[in-house]
Order: structure tokens, then sequence, then C-alpha cells
């Protein structure tokens, strides 16, 4: 971490990226925070030049989780400065078991809001992750992960069922349509993890606010989503690994296995049909399980694969993503959270894998 005094000046200088279409010359960082005045100190500052984004959002991310379950603080601020060092300075943090209040008291590393811990089906999600409940109980923690996260709850909405060999919805509609109202009540939004079509047209109709992954839209559940608004984030970068998995579990489970290939196969088409008829797209990595942390460059590049414009990229996790999920970009007076690059990302989003200085509430850290 590069320490600047508490009254040093940042000068930002060439092409400032505002927004897609708002695109200045220079800000300054004053006291950890944007300006567009010229500063009286302005002699003093220190200069950096570059495209300037505001920090990355990871928008499904677990900081305190591995493949295992929670991991202690060490390892999880290892994994919270990975991330930083890729330029993701903002992380919607989609469930884990761990507490990471603490990361909110240290200034060099990313800001989190947090979905509590998972909420499951018994037996009906990987080991040692979630809350796993039956639907007489979903209200009750829906309600207790709402108070404890940061406005946002995660349901596991589908999984692999045993009796049927294949991925199949992990709740009734009558218990999910309360938890929803439950936690729209107490302000907090609600996401779900899904793979299949079936659990997709339910939830929606039960006020779900996102999907995560949502591998399952097809051509009768995007014009619903586009409709009610409902987000997703494909993760794209994590349903890479479907094939791997299948072969993995095909002996065992072959419906499931062939399943699991078919949403990886058309994937890309999904994702940009959903775009394509309006449905909010944003960029997530899902770091933390079975994934490394550090990969938000890596997904950007698979929207653009998909068929999103390298600009619809980048908002899905810069302008896009902050505004959808209430955090300020490089608006005048907001903290100094920002990314500088070499080269123009609209141009080519695989410049994001390349950050050439990342500033964290006005400090150069990397």
């Amino acid at each position: 971490m590069t320490s600047m005094s508490e009254g040093a000046v940042l000068h930002l200088k060439g092409r400032v990226l505002v927004g897609p279409d708002d695109v200045r010359d220079e800000l300054w960082v004053v006291g950890g925070r944007v300006t567009y005045d010229r500063p009286a100190m302005a002699r003093d500052a220190t200069t950096v030049t570059g495209w300037v984004l505001p920090g990355l959002v990871d928008a499904h991310c677990h900081v305190g989780l591995d493949a295992h379950g929670p991991v202690d603080a060490p390892t999880s601020e290892k994994q919270a400065l990975t991330d930083r060092d890729a330029g993701t300075l903002l992380i919607r943090d989609c469930g884990s078991p761990s507490d990471t209040r603490w990361v909110d008291d240290r200034a060099d590393l990313p800001r989190i809001i947090r979905a509590g811990r998972h909420i499951a089906r018994t037996k009906r999600y990987i080991r040692n992750y979630a809350h796993e409940v039956e639907p007489e109980d979903l209200v009750a923690y829906v309600a207790q992960e709402a108070r404890r996260g940061d406005g946002w709850v995660k349901l596991v909405g589908d999984w692999i069922d045993r009796s049927t060999g294949d991925l199949g919805a992990c709740w009734p509609p009558g218990a999910v349509e309360a938890a929803i109202a439950e936690a729209h009540r107490l302000g907090a939004r609600v996401t779900a993890h899904c793979f299949a079509e079936e659990s997709l047209a339910p939830l929606v109709e039960a006020g779900i606010d996102c999907v995560e992954h949502a591998t399952g839209l097809t051509e009768d559940t995007i014009p619903l989503f586009a409709e009610r608004g409902v987000a997703i984030v494909p993760t794209l970068v994590n349903i890479a690994t479907f094939p791997r998995l299948a072969d993995g579990g095909a002996q065992k489970f072959p419906r499931w296995a062939d399943h699991l290939r078919r949403l990886h196969a058309r994937r890309y088409d999904t994702v940009r049909a959903a775009y394509d008829a309006g449905v909010p797209v944003y960029a997530g990595t899902d770091a933390g399980g079975s994934l490394a942390h550090g990969l938000i460059a890596g997904e950007a590049a698979e929207l653009t694969r998909a068929g999103l414009p390298a600009t619809a990229a980048l908002s899905a996790t810069t302008w896009g993503a902050r505004d959808w999920l209430g955090r300020p970009g490089l608006t005048e007076g907001a903290p100094a959270d920002l990314v500088v690059y070499g080269s123009d990302p609209r141009e080519d989003v695989r410049v994001l894998a390349a950050p050439r200085r990342v500033v964290l509430r006005g400090q150069v850290v990397g």
C-alpha cells in the first residue's frame, strides 16, 4: 500500500470515465474524496495518468468461504486483498458463513455489501455453507439474515434432488412468496442461486429481485424477468466449470450431468437473449467457493463473448453495478475508489486485467 499523508492531493489526468458517455480530462482526490474543482494545493499533487474507471464491482463473491466452508480471518484477508489488487473495490458478498464485519474497519480492503449466510433446503446444498431449513422455517431465517446483512438475502433456489437425480426447485411457491415479502418488509432485497429452468418463474412471481447464474432462462421466462425488472448475475467464469462437474458426477447422476452440459452449451446464447430483452445483467465471479478470487476481468470478457457490447460489459462491473447497489461512482464528493488503466477499456475489456493504479479511499494501494 502506497501511503499518502492525510492532506495529500492526488491528480488523475487523462480520460476519466465518469459514465459511458461522460468523459472528463481530470479529477482530483482531496481528503479521500473526488472533486472536479482544482484545489488550492494542486501544485503539490501527485499525478497519475491513464484511463480512470470507478472501482470495479464483483456482484457475486464470497469472502470468508472456500470449498469446504468458513475460513479464518487471515484467509479472508488474503481473498479480499486479491480482489482489491485486481481492481475490485466493491463486493456484493452473495452468502458467507463467516463474520467479516471486521473488514469494514480496514481502510485497505474493499467495501463489502453482505447477503448474510445462504439459506438452503435441508441436505440440498454444499455442506457447511448454508442454514439448512424446511419451508415452515424459511420466513424466520430470511428475517434473521435480512437483519444481519447489508440489504440483501440469499436463497438457494434449486439444487440436485436425489429422488429424481436431476436439478429441482427447493421451495414451494407459498413459502418463498412469504419469505420474500418478509425480506422486503425489512428493507432487504432477495436473490437466489438458480441453475435450472423450473425454479425461475415461481421466484419471479413471488417478487424476487435478482437471480444468480440464471442458466435456466428460456424464451418463456426471459420476458417475465424483463417485465418485472429482475436482474441476473450470470457468473460465466463459474458456469465454465459445468463440464468438469458433469464428468465428475455422471456415473451417479447421469440426468443431472446431461442437464449441466446442456445449460453450459447454451450459456452465451442465454445471457445475450436476456440482455437483448432488457434484463439487467451484472458481473460476478462466484469467487470463494471453488473459484479463485481476482477474476472480475475474466468475467467482463466472458460477457463480451456472450455478445454484450464492451460498454455494457463495463457497466455491469462499474457504473451500472454501482448504481444498482446504491453506491457512488466518480461523482463529486464521492469516496475516491477508482482504478487506472493504460488504455481505453471501452475498446477492449481485457484491459481490466492489468490495472496501472488502484486507489481505495483516496490512497494508492496498488
